[in-house]
């Protein structure tokens, strides 16, 4: 049974969903049960209970029968192959890593599928193998094997013996594609290849373009991107085995491929290894059921024959440029060709049989990676691994050099061979009479000894097998014990930094009060990137300048990791697992003045601001007034910026561990318990059980006779009360749970002593790290195209704290063992040691036409659609836009322009790209300068109400100028990148682009450069603030709208604008309406959002410093009454009468700085406007109709029962939204209002919704048939009542004749009277249908908009 919570906020092909039977594991029972709860409200993301099948939540570890990824009946296309990948990659993320090697001409990602268990990180022992398919785009039955061949290896681990041993110990790639750009130009059914896809999309033969040992290839790098990025996998990765597959015959071909003489066919290029070639060749063949005969029969050369099915590369035909003799010559690996097939891109149909023929192959040339010799490089004298040594086989001329770990693997057939290693600097090393069997390497290893005087020559050893019988391994120990200050610490992590680049990173979060950078390291076998599933850590120390062990002691950490890894098993398993950072100083000021051998006191202990930085943090119980200090500012935004799991604050002055809360809300000294009471305990007791003399309770005898904590572990609030602890502010604001080690009784002991404290702490540090891998983990996903989803939360039930997860939907919970209920039900087993997986995949709501959550979520959807929604998902989520700025890098030359020269940039812009952009003028300044809008759009000149219309204004004040620059260089650079960069082509093909790039020329020729605070040029030449002139009604306007003003006004209310940036100076940060004081936001949650959407993509803005005189703004976004209140601004009048959000971006704090920091700002800013690009797509879109299909123009499309959109031709309408669950009304003159409930996703495009109205046939809000029934009987009884009175009054006439004449005389005054009233009457309906001329314009909008 599933059950789910429901939270209103902002959020493939071969998909098996099956019982949830099948995909939970049997639970042990020697281990506790855990029943794991989680409570998912998602961000984006509602999960109705109807929607969800059994099958869709579930655990990536599967005991379920091994199905194949589908029934192979069609090719997947690249869109459907990249979403098929990375659901599998997502599904099966303990043995699967999805990631991209670079990029085709065309901007297409080359895929690449590590599969091995432990996935994410490099593991020594491990050969490494690959697959490259389609490298000519139109042989595609490559490309489709290999994409079975990822679902069978990761289906069939864990269930078949065979599978599981080669996975495990074996690091293979598969890339299915290689060209997937030729492939997109094929057409099924072509077995000759005459529809092209060969070649490149630069028409460049990829296997005639690899560097050659007999010839110069001539090709242009630019032309083959796709080459260039697989030599580099080639020479980083140092693969021992490849295959690369083709189409065109059925045969497996070997080096060489050309020869010197280049003799088009019949010549032997034989290389050195050509008996261990022709044996890989034959494992191929052999079990390839046509292969094998050695007789294709294919219909264009029915005569061709090949021996066993192989064939010597240049014998068969000249190939100069190839891959397979690339791998060979220029890394450790030996590869053949394979050819799949007489057709090359046969019908679907055939698929299945190419798949049956091919599969055993496959899986057995794959174990051949794994003979011939192998073992390992090490240094005598510390045991320190040792890459890039050469392995010599005598006898055989082709060397081969260690990996990262020192590692090698040397294919040979069986044997006796004589095996060196020489490396520069070390004595030679030759092991004589090496014995290789059939089957499994034989395992050698080698120690080098550095050069020496008393050493003369190379050392020879007769062959021993390797016994299993291994010394104990002793980890190097650091060396470098003495205190570090500021500048010797900073050599300390560069050094480490440049010296381990491959396992360590230096960077900076911020700087202290004295400008000292705050530096951290990362530690981890991949340490510049967060890894899905892989947690994140941290240590800091020296948060009191004066307690110094901490900081010594990280230091000693980072050098014990760098020098053991690879080499220790825990070390290297800690590294490869876990992204570790340590900041040594969290204060490195308050350290400058502190003291060797200063006991208990308190010189140093505060920043240079005499703060205390751990009383600094924002406080649950305790209103923190002191200033926020430079430092706790840095660390906030740094915790806001990674996905930390676990933590620990070193400090000293005692012995022991301390966890939250450090404090209660009467701050009194009593235990003050938080919801994860129990795992706090736990993770403190991991220390100090490691630190014999902190578990025994009696840190400080000397100092604290009285003091005791049982097993070296307290309470924060219990011992002291802290208010404004870092420790508090990390569980209750991140995922993050902290806790603070005291290291010792004196706080700056001497120099002499710090051995000591590494002794005493080093196993400790250790095990802590450790702990980050307790609990559960796993993966948040949308079942529809396998995606992670972030911000997904999640709840433990009766642990009332949640977390949430992170980009790319992955989640890290930390519990103790026991047994826990997730509101899906799922079970498993939280065991003694170690985490349990636990992967959740959730249906996505979409709303139909009747507003209600299709059941399906494999729904339906216009192909073209799902394209671009995976076109922007792909730029929202992860590195999206970063992929897309460093593949668009374009040189520029920057400079400040005046009117004269900015005029002729824009006229030299449609000169040169006339199909895509257009000029106009919307009118003069006051000393007649046009004021300009440039339109990019793949048809600038014609209206196309359906794609959605950016504004990017700059240049409102003249001395600002920054915005003004950056807008022309943005118009460039999306001019000279289309065409050439697929992806903005597709955003300039889908999106209408106004730039308006100076609106106060006038003021811009009058500012100076290097002006930062000076106001001239901030006006016109009126002396007008345009800034101030914005009025929408005629009776707030005091004086006639300046020209400049009135030009942008007729421009806004054109509407149809979906989103306004305007480009301004003078701060670092967005603001969103409203400037005019005490105005309620009624859409403050949208405009926030598309603000924070901005700053979150500068990067120094969403950091919230603003460098300026405003000090720190959380997130960088602030509302911009808050800022500078006025009336009369731009971005107002566009949302209360252009019914268009607008945002206002300060890019910096000086005004008119110097030209040469133009570039610099570009840098900054250009990945936060193509944001607003990709955002503009997103919200909710739609056509409004009645039922005859008709579209209805100027609808009124109501949002949250406040904002209004207007429909525009065609009945299209375009409104950004956050985030989130909303309510749209659709209202129109004749018909009857519809309503409609829309879920937002903060990185999918708007889905289109149709809106059909009924006509309105009510009457006075009561339907038409009750209306006419009931006044049909009124005038039935009328009409009675009438005849009733006449029959009366005609009895009693002959009786009343003398009266007559005074009653008619008397009904001559009453005719008047009536005429008087009806005339009153009238003029009363009219004072009430016009509105009181007093009113002013705009309290009617706000009236007229409350509707």
């Amino acid at each position: 049974m599933f059950t789910f919570s429901f939270h209103k906020s902002g959020c493939s092909r071969g998909k098996r969903v099956g019982n949830m039977e099948t995909y939970l594991r049997e639970p042990r029972h020697t281990a506790p049960k855990l029943c794991v709860s989680l409570f998912v409200f998602l961000l984006f993301v509602v999960v109705p209970i109807t929607a969800l099948s059994v099958g869709e939540a579930r655990l990536v570890r599967s005991n379920t029968a091994a199905k194949e990824v589908e029934d192979h009946t069609k090719y997947y296309n690249y869109v459907q192959m990249t979403r098929l990948l990375k659901f599998m990659a997502l599904k099966y993320s303990h043995i699967a890593n999805l990631s991209s090697i670079g990029q085709s001409v065309q901007g297409r990602e080359l895929w690449v599928m590590r599969i091995t268990k432990d996935p994410n990180a490099d593991v020594p022992g491990k050969p490494k193998c690959k697959y490259v398919g389609n490298m000519h785009g139109d042989e595609t039955i490559s490309r489709q094997v290999l994409v079975y061949l990822v679902d069978y290896l990761l289906t069939r681990y864990g269930e078949d013996p065979r599978i599981t041993e080669l996975v495990t110990s074996t690091d293979i790639y598969i890339m299915p594609s290689m060209n997937p750009d030729g492939f997109e130009r094929s057409r099924e059914g072509d077995c000759s290849g005459d529809a092209g896809g060969r070649s490149n999309a630069r028409n460049v033969d990829l296997n005639r373009s690899f560097p050659d040992q007999f010839d110069k290839i001539n090709v242009q790098q630019e032309d083959i991107p796709e080459v260039t990025a697989v030599i580099k996998w080639i020479l980083e990765k140092k693969f021992v085995l490849s295959g690369n597959l083709h189409g065109g015959t059925v045969v497996a071909s070997y080096p060489f491929d050309d020869s010197a003489s280049h003799v088009m066919q019949g010549y032997y290029s034989r290389s050195v290894d050509d008996n261990l070639f022709k044996h890989l060749a034959l494992t191929y063949a052999k079990n390839h059921p046509v292969m094998r005969t050695g007789e294709p029969k294919c219909p264009d050369t029915p005569d061709e024959t090949f021996e066993d099915g192989i064939v010597n590369g240049a014998k068969w035909y000249d190939v100069p440029g190839g891959m397979q003799d690339y791998n060979y010559l220029n890394g450790n690996c030996l590869e053949i060709t394979m050819e799949l097939s007489c057709c090359k891109f046969p019908p679907a149909s055939e698929l299945k049989k190419e798949w049956d023929y091919n599969r055993e192959s496959l899986i057995a040339y794959l174990e051949q990676v794994h003979i011939g010799v192998r073992g390992y490089v090490k240094e005598a004298t510390n045991g320190t691994a040792l890459p890039d040594v050469r392995i010599m086989v005598a006898g055989i001329n082709h060397n081969l050099t260690t990996a990262q770990f020192g590692d090698y693997y040397r294919l040979l057939l069986p044997g006796t061979y004589n095996v060196s290693a020489i490396a520069t600097g070390y004595m030679s090393m030759t092991v004589v009479g090496v014995q290789v069997v059939e089957g499994k390497a034989t395992e050698l290893n080698f120690t080098l000894a550095p050069l020496g005087n008393e050493h003369t020559g190379d050392i020879t050893v007769p062959f021993t097998p390797t016994t299993t019988a291994q010394p104990e391994h002793q980890p190097i120990q650091p060396q470098d014990f003495r205190h570090h200050h500021y500048n010797d610490m900073e050599l300390f992590l560069r050094r480490y930094s440049n010296g381990f680049r491959s396992i360590a990173h230096l960077y900076s979060i911020g700087k202290s009060a004295e400008d000292r950078e705050l530096y951290v390291m990362v530690i981890s076998d991949n340490p510049t990137v967060h890894e899905p599933g892989e947690p994140e850590f941290k240590y800091i120390a020296n948060m009191h300048g004066n307690e110094v062990v901490g900081r010594e002691l990280l230091l000693n950490l980072i050098e014990y990791l760098c020098h053991n890894y690879g080499s220790d098993p825990e070390v290297t398993q800690l590294v490869n697992t876990t992204r570790i950072h340590i900041m040594p100083s969290m204060n490195p000021d308050g350290y400058e003045i502190a003291r060797e051998g200063d006991v208990r006191g308190y010189t140093g202990r505060n920043n240079s601001n005499n703060f205390d930085l751990n009383r600094n943090f924002p406080d649950q119980f305790t209103t923190i007034t002191e200033p926020r200090q430079p430092e706790t500012i840095a660390v906030m935004n740094w915790l806001k910026s990674y996905p930390f799991v676990l933590s620990a604050n070193l400090h000293g002055g005692s012995l022991v561990v301390n966890y939250p809360y450090d404090d209660d809300k009467q701050g009194r000294t009593e235990y003050s318990k938080c919801p994860d009471d129990k795992v706090f305990k736990q993770v403190a007791r991991a220390y100090s059980q490691e630190n014999a003399l902190m578990h025994k309770g009696h840190p400080c005898e000397d100092l604290y006779r009285s003091e005791f904590f049982e097993d070296g572990i307290t309470n924060g609030a219990n011992w002291y009360n802290v208010p404004g602890g870092m420790q508090d502010w990390n569980y209750l604001n991140t995922n993050c749970f902290e806790v603070t080690i005291e290291l010792g009784c004196v706080k700056y002991p001497k120099a002499q002593h710090l051995p000591l404290y590494w002794d005493q702490n080093h196993r400790a540090l250790l095990q802590y790290i450790h702990q980050v891998h307790r609990g559960v983990k796993g993966m948040v996903i949308d079942i529809k195209d396998g995606t992670g989803i972030p911000n997904a939360t999640i709840t433990v039930e009766e642990i009332d704290h949640q977390i949430t997860t992170h980009l790319a939907g992955d989640y890290w919970r930390l519990l103790v063992p026991g047994t826990y209920h997730l509101t899906a039900s799922i079970y498993a087993t939280v065991p003694e040691e170690g985490v349990e997986l636990v992967d959740f995949r959730l249906t996505r709501i979409r709303s139909d036409p009747n507003g209600q959550a299709p059941m399906d979520p494999r729904a339906t959807q216009d192909p073209a659609e799902e394209v671009f929604q995976s076109f922007i998902k792909d730029l929202s989520l992860g590195q999206g836009l970063e992929h897309l700025v460093q593949s668009t890098v374009t040189e520029s030359s920057f400079r400040y322009r005046r009117y004269k020269e900015l005029s002729e940039f824009l006229r030299g812009l449609t000169f040169n790209f006339p199909k895509i952009t257009s000029l106009h003028s919307l009118g003069q300044s006051v000393e007649y300068r046009t004021i300009w809008a440039l339109e990019i759009s793949n048809k600038p000149d014609e209206p196309e109400t359906a794609e959605p219309k950016i504004r990017l204004v700059g240049g409102i004040h003249g001395n600002a100028p920054v915005g003004t620059e950056l807008l022309l260089e943005f118009a460039a650079f999306l001019c000279i990148n289309y065409g050439k960069n697929p992806t903005i082509t597709r955003l300039i093909n889908e999106t209408r682009i106004v730039i308006l790039p100076s609106i106060n020329p006038d003021g811009r020729e009058l500012a100076r450069e290097k002006q930062c605070t000076s106001t001239v040029g901030m006006t016109n030449t009126h002396g007008k603030d345009l800034d101030t002139d914005f009025f929408g009604n005629a009776s707030q306007r005091v004086v006639e709208a300046q020209p400049e003003t009135r030009a942008v006004m007729d421009l806004i209310l054109e509407r149809g604008f979906t989103l306004s940036v305007a480009l301004d100076g003078g701060s670092l940060l967005a603001t969103y309406p409203y400037d005019k004081p005490v105005q309620p936001v009624e859409n403050e949650e949208t405009l926030k959002y598309l603000a924070n959407v901005y700053a979150r993509n500068h990067p120094k803005m969403h950091l919230g410093d603003t460098g300026c005189s405003m000090g720190n703004i959380p997130d960088g976004v602030l509302r911009a009454a808050e800022r500078q209140s006025h009336m009369g601004s731009m971005k107002d009048f566009s949302v209360d009468f252009g019914h268009c959000p607008e945002i206002t971006v300060y890019t910096g704090c000086c005004l008119f700085p110097p030209a040469v920091q133009l570039a610099t700002l570009w840098a900054e800013n250009r990945k936060a406007l193509l944001s607003m690009l990709v955002e503009v797509h997103k919200g909710v879109r739609g056509v409004v109709k009645d039922k005859s299909g008709k579209p209805i123009v100027g609808a009124m499309i109501v949002l949250n029962g406040g904002v209004r959109v207007f429909t525009a031709e065609g009945g299209y309408f375009h409104a950004l939204l956050a985030p989130g669950n909303h309510n749209i009304e659709a209202v129109a003159d004749g018909y009857q209002q519809q309503r409609q409930e829309v879920v937002v996703s903060s990185y999918e495009a708007a889905s289109s919704i149709i809106i059909e109205f009924d006509m309105d046939n009510r009457i006075f809000g009561l339907p038409r048939e009750f209306v006419v029934a009931t006044a049909a009987a009124s005038m039935t009884a009328l009409v009675v009542t009438a005849c009733i009175i006449w029959c009366v009054c005609s009895a009693k006439s002959n009786q009343q004749k003398d009266g007559f004449h005074r009653l008619r005389q008397h009904r001559d005054d009453y005719e008047d009277e009536i005429r008087l009233t009806s005339m009153g009457s009238k003029k009363s309906l009219l004072s009430n249908e016009f509105q009181d001329e007093s009113e002013s314009d705009e309290d009617a909008l706000y009236a007229n908009w409350k509707l």
